[in-house]
């Protein structure tokens, strides 16, 4: 009696361990032929992915990449934008069959600052387009032409809810099914599928900075999905309601992007149940107008920058060949015969003979 009452309870226990591993998924909706992802189901860790994005945009990263999903591609011809949207809430999204995906080991919070410095750094005197936010946390980071592109983007969360009910918002085309326009969980999660929506209706009025040389980088970072599982439970018919709605959304935000630059951009999904750890970073806030002095209690240096060599050279050689032309100067002029080596005091001492 004893071992039969045992065997279930393993078959039980091993149950629990299978469903509680989960899969976080990368995906790939649209990317051009520069750039060749290999189909299989390599796990990309969770901290790599800001690699990714890098090295298809021909950008180099600190560390090797030993993950075969990202093939070499063309090297001479990078895509123009990368577009990086991370979902909350979900660790899988019912993508097209086009599309690629990857699980993803380890799902760690992370960012694509790295790859947003670099496209300021390299490209800070041409027009790139850096646009970095997180709708529901009011985090926004903008970099070169974002600033005026977007500058109607609705970022916080009261500009959020009056985009909703204006004339020409989601609401009027967007089946909502159980969803409901009277429930805050519900609006947060519509108004970021808005933001998709102003995202690429504001591009499309500069179309030409999607054809100039500098690439450009979107990062948008998702929760709503997650609120909505909260709120009703992911066995819910608004759950269910919310995530196709979501991936029609995405699948349409993906084309539109894909299309704007002439089919020269990455699309690229991140779709994570948790993170498994919480993300420690800097951000440049809508609500926050200065750093103040206690970012930096102890007064630390600024880390190193590789152009400190050069500027030293150039400041230490023009001090030294300044103070040997003063003097040369100044000995010269000590040493100098007024009478002999001044042609003033010459025409001054004839002048005065011939008076």
């Amino acid at each position: 009696m004893g071992r039969r009452g045992a065997v279930p309870a393993a078959v039980l226990l091993a149950a629990a361990c299978l469903a509680g591993v989960r899969s976080d998924e990368f995906s790939i909706l649209r990317t051009p032929q520069s750039v060749v992802f290999r189909d299989g189901s390599w796990p990309i860790p969770g901290d790599r992915i800001p690699d990714v994005a890098a090295l298809s945009m021909g950008f180099s990263v600190e560390e090797d990449l030993p993950w075969p999903g990202l093939a070499v591609g063309d090297l001479f011809h990078r895509p123009r934008a990368t577009v990086l949207v991370t979902v909350k809430g979900v660790d899988k999204l019912t993508l097209p069959v086009k599309g690629i995906s990857y699980p993803i080991e380890n799902a760690v919070p992370f960012s694509l600052d790295s790859v947003a410095n670099a496209i300021h750094n390299l490209f800070s005197e041409e027009t790139p387009v850096v646009l970095q936010l997180a709708p529901s946390e009011e985090r926004v980071y903008m970099v070169g032409k974002a600033n005026s592109v977007f500058e109607d983007l609705s970022v916080t969360l009261r500009q959020l809810r009056n985009r909703l009910f204006q004339d020409n918002s989601i609401l009027s085309s967007l089946p909502l099914n159980s969803l409901s326009r009277n429930n805050e969980v519900d609006l947060l999660f519509l108004s970021e599928l808005q933001v998709l929506h102003d995202i690429a209706s504001l591009l499309s009025r500069h179309k030409h900075l999607a054809k100039d040389h500098s690439p450009d980088l979107y990062s948008l970072e998702l929760s709503g999905l997650e609120e909505v599982g909260k709120r009703y439970g992911e066995d819910s018919q608004q759950f269910k309601d919310a995530s196709q709605i979501l991936v029609d959304s995405l699948q349409k935000f993906a084309d539109e992007m894909y299309n704007l630059y002439s089919g020269n951009a990455v699309v690229e999904v991140v779709a994570v149940k948790t993170f498994n750890s919480p993300l420690t970073r800097k951000t440049r806030s809508i609500l926050q107008s200065s750093q103040s002095e206690s970012d930096n209690p102890y007064n630390l240096a600024y880390p190193y920058n590789y152009n400190y060599s050069v500027i030293f050279n150039i400041i230490l050689w023009m001090m030294i060949g300044l103070a040997l032309a003063v003097i040369v100067i100044s000995y010269n002029l000590w040493n100098m015969d007024p009478g002999y080596d001044s042609i003033i005091y010459r025409m001054t001492n004839q002048k005065i003979r011939m008076d």
